[in-house]
C-alpha cells in the first residue's frame, strides 16, 4: 500500500508545473521580442526552446531571470509570480542559469568561481571575515567541500586550484554549470550549453544534462541550436518564431511539423515537400 502511494506521489511530482508563463509580452520600443507567450515547464523534465535567430529565446530567459521585466503577462515559479523581482531574488527562489557567452571570473580559480555561486545561501558577513569567527571557519570548510563535490559531479575533480582562464573550452562550460548548481536551484536554464563545442565535448555535456535531471532531480529549460542534441535529449520542445510560439510537443512531433519546417527553411520548402531534407525530415530537425 505504501509503495503504491509513493509511486503515485512520485508520478504526480513528476507532472507538476514548476514554471508557467502566461501571455508574456516583452517589447523594445516598436520591436516585440516576445508576444503573448504561453509556456509550461513540468518538474524533472528537459524542456527545450528552439527557433531561428531573433525568435525571442534569450529574451524569454532574461524575463524569467529578472534581467527584463515583461510589459504584459505573468511568470509563475512554484505557483508564485516572479516577474518584476530582481535577479538575486529570483536566484534565491531557486532558478539558476548559464549564458550563451561564457561569463566566468577568468583570473579566479575554479574553486573560487564555484564558491561565488554560493553567495545566496552563505551567512558569513564582513565582520565574521575580519574576526575569523567560528561561523566564518565553518562556512569556509563547508563551501570548499561543496565546491569539490560539485566539481567532481561535472567532471572537474582535481582542477580546483586551476585558474578558470586556463581551462579548455569544454571544461569552462562545465564550470559554468557547477557555479550555477552552487545556487542550489530547482530549475536550471542553459543557454546554448554546447555552442562552440566539438563532438566529444558535446557528448559529454549531453550526458551531464541527463545526469542533472536523473541524479539531481533537476528541471532543465534549454536553448540549443544543435538540433541533434535537442531531438535526442528533450522531453518537450517549444518552437518560437518572431517571439510567438508556433509549435510544441515531443521531438517526434516537432520534426515533422510544417510550421517548424517553414520557420527554418521558408515556405518554399513546405510547398516542395521539404525537398532540401533527407529521409523526409527537414534538415535542421533531423537527428
Amino acid at each position: 500500500m505504501n509503495t503504491a502511494m509513493n509511486t503515485a506521489t512520485a508520478a504526480n511530482n513528476h507532472k507538476e508545473e514548476i514554471l508557467v508563463a502566461q501571455k508574456v509580452t516583452k517589447r523594445f520600443g516598436g520591436l516585440v521580442a516576445i508576444r503573448q507567450l504561453h509556456l509550461t515547464v513540468r518538474n524533472r523534465t528537459i524542456h527545450s526552446v528552439i527557433g531561428p535567430n531573433g525568435a525571442g529565446k534569450t529574451s524569454f530567459f532574461n524575463c524569467i531571470t529578472g534581467f527584463y521585466t515583461p510589459e504584459e503577462g505573468r511568470i509563475l515559479f512554484l505557483n508564485e509570480p516572479i516577474q518584476g523581482l530582481r535577479p538575486d531574488q529570483i536566484s534565491r527562489a531557486g532558478i539558476a542559469r548559464t549564458y550563451q557567452n561564457i561569463r566566468l571570473f577568468e583570473n579566479l580559480t575554479v574553486r573560487e568561481n564555484v564558491i561565488i555561486g554560493m553567495h545566496g545561501h552563505l551567512r558569513t558577513n564582513l565582520l565574521d571575515a575580519l574576526l575569523h569567527t567560528a561561523r566564518y571557519h565553518r562556512e569556509e570548510r563547508e563551501s570548499r567541500a561543496e565546491a569539490r563535490r560539485l566539481l567532481a559531479f561535472v567532471g572537474l575533480e582535481g582542477r580546483e586550484t586551476t585558474l578558470a582562464r586556463n581551462l579548455p573550452y569544454g571544461d569552462q562550460r562545465r564550470l559554468e554549470v557547477a557555479r550555477a548548481l552552487a545556487l542550489r536551484p530547482r530549475l536550471l536554464l542553459l543557454d546554448e550549453p554546447t555552442a562552440g563545442m566539438n563532438p566529444r565535448e558535446t557528448d559529454a555535456m549531453t550526458r551531464l544534462i541527463y545526469r542533472l535531471r536523473d541524479e539531481l532531480e533537476m528541471t532543465i529549460l534549454l536553448i540549443e541550436h544543435d538540433m541533434k542534441v535537442v531531438m535526442n535529449i528533450s522531453d518537450i520542445v517549444t518552437v518560437l518564431d518572431f517571439g510567438e510560439k508556433i509549435a510544441e510537443g515531443s521531438p517526434d512531433d516537432i520534426r515533422s511539423d510544417p510550421r517548424v519546417i517553414e520557420a527554418y527553411l521558408g515556405s518554399g520548402a513546405v510547398a516542395a515537400g521539404t525537398a532540401t531534407s533527407r529521409n523526409g525530415r527537414c534538415e535542421p530537425c533531423s537527428s
